[in-house]
């Protein structure tokens, strides 16, 4: 007998053979919120609790359940609580305005609105059907109530992942059953997951990366430690107290981990035992050297996006590559890496990095010309740049959409250059990403002023943060006469960028 695969296969197993081992360690800062520590077995009843609490609010098969909030017990819950259930969850970057956040709440079709309290306030005019406070609203995990029993489809959606693209709104990102369990068996084997592990959650849970280890974590019945806000020390502290062994990190949260290690008192906690895991963009080839030799963690990369649930890639050192030199080591941990088993990548005609895989999305959410464009040749198109050398391994030279990564973040050029549009004293503008030390890439915007104008940097990155999440608004302006296009007035941004990436191998980080 075939048997479907669903996302709650990973917490079902995880509460029958480690009901009582402790499965989530939640944020102690947060009062309010917090669930303490919950073993596997409470954390399937949470879940449960929360399905049916859906129940009782009529929320049917299929239907959208949105989550904006931190890092919390409560929204790893959800994971399981409402996509092991069968409606599908839409987890909302907490950083994004009220305006953008009430867009996807408006797109997704969402019923449901859960709100960390610390972003009540701002979140306020955000309208739904049925809103919540996450952690004041106790009937939400009422144990002992029996959820309706669903019968899984692996086809059906599990997710609705809203990530900037090549257009001024966000994309929901479809993603099934099928797509997550595959991704979250791919990265355990990959990466070793066994039940003496111990998960440290870095990355934000909403993001790509943060919500793909839940699944695989869970499975395994490893411990999964929250993080609410990333600080560098505050992570050292966690793998030292708690003994954590794995944990993601975009470049930015690499720099923070080495900054704090570099004023530890004592040996820094975690060496020879912490696997970190980069995503979001490769660091320089100095900070892989530095993660091994000063604070000797294994180094992972790992390339993949919010549209392939994320694992395309992982490079994870050889042991033929043991005895090389530290610098020589970082130059092929620096790569994206190899296909991931049940990969298939290539690169095309221009450059462009395609995939095949049982991770690739469903299609984007009542976009379907965005999904054929991406989808249409049965090849998913990255719209990355990129090149596979001689080992078969895949490096990332250049961003072929118009998305810069900062920080780990996707950022939408286009929508950057619309809100920029709207100060009356623009006449035009391109967005472009540069090269920084701590954020990979950092968002600057070319502008051309209206005639008589004496707009300032200031007043603009201002106007853009009033309007936006802060870290979609650029971190420099720069004012121009005119900006590179071609004959038929379309803007050239390879040009503009080309200056600020002089003398690197590629054209993203």
């Amino acid at each position: 007998m075939i048997v479907p695969f669903s996302v709650m296969d990973f917490l079902d197993r995880a509460a029958a053979v480690y009901r009582d081992r402790l499965g989530v360690v939640d944020e102690p800062h947060q009062p309010a919120s917090s669930m303490g520590e919950l073993t596997y077995g409470e954390l399937g009843a949470k879940a449960a609790a929360m399905a049916a609490h859906l129940d009782r609010l009529g929320i049917e098969v299929g239907e959208r359940v949105a989550f904006v909030s931190h890092n919390s017990a409560r929204l790893l819950a959800a994971f399981f609580g409402v996509s092991g259930y069968g409606r599908v969850l839409v987890p909302v970057n907490f950083r994004l305005s009220a305006r953008e956040v009430g867009y996807i709440v408006e797109h997704s079709g969402a019923r449901v609105l859960y709100v960390d309290p610390e972003l009540e306030h701002d979140l306020a005019d955000v309208e739904c059907e049925h809103k919540f406070l996450i952690g004041q609203d106790e009937d939400l995990f009422i144990d002992g109530i029996a959820p309706r029993a669903w019968e899984p489809d692996e086809n059906a959606t599990a997710t609705i992942n809203y990530t900037s693209g090549t257009t001024a709104r966000p994309k929901g990102v479809q993603l099934t059953h099928r797509n997550l369990w595959t991704n979250a068996m791919t990265f355990a084997l990959h990466a070793g997951v066994t039940d003496r592990d111990v998960y440290l959650h870095t990355l934000p849970m909403f993001h790509a990366n943060g919500w793909g280890m839940p699944f695989a974590m869970a499975g395994m019945g490893v411990p999964q430690v929250v993080l609410r806000k990333v600080d560098g020390a505050e992570i050292l502290h966690r793998v030292e107290r708690h003994g954590v062994t794995v944990l993601c990190a975009a470049p930015a949260v690499v720099n923070a981990v080495l900054g704090a290690a570099s004023t530890w008192q004592g040996q820094v906690p975690g060496r020879g035992r912490v696997r970190i895991i980069c995503a979001g963009a490769p660091p320089p080839t100095k900070t892989i050297v530095r993660v091994e030799q000063e604070l000797g963690w294994e180094f992972i990369q790992i390339y993949g996006l919010t549209e392939t649930s994320p694992l395309l890639t992982i490079n994870r050192g050889r042991s033929e590559w043991d005895t090389l030199p530290p610098q020589e080591r970082a130059a092929r941990l620096v790569r994206a890496g190899a296909p991931a088993i049940g990969v298939t990548l290539k690169v095309s005609q221009d450059a462009e990095v395609l995939a095949r895989s049982n991770v690739v999305l469903e299609g984007y959410w009542n976009q379907p010309e965005e999904t054929g464009a991406a989808l249409g040749d049965g090849w998913f198109h990255t719209g990355d740049g990129g090149m596979i050398d001689d080992d078969g391994y895949l490096t990332i030279q250049d961003r072929k959409k118009d998305v810069i990564i900062t920080g780990g973040e996707n950022v939408s050029s286009i929508e950057v250059e619309d809100v920029i549009f709207s100060h009356p004293e623009v006449a035009e503008v391109a967005v472009i990403g540069v090269p920084d030390e701590k954020w990979g890439e950092t968002i600057k915007a070319l502008v051309v002023r209206v005639e008589g104008s004496d707009l300032r940097e200031a007043d603009l990155i201002a106007h853009c943060k009033a309007q936006a999440a802060h870290y979609k608004a650029p971190t420099s302006v720069e004012f121009r006469e005119a900006l590179a296009r071609t004959a038929t007035g379309k803007l050239q941004k390879y040009k503009l960028r080309e200056p600020y990436w002089e003398g690197r191998d590629r054209r993203v980080n």
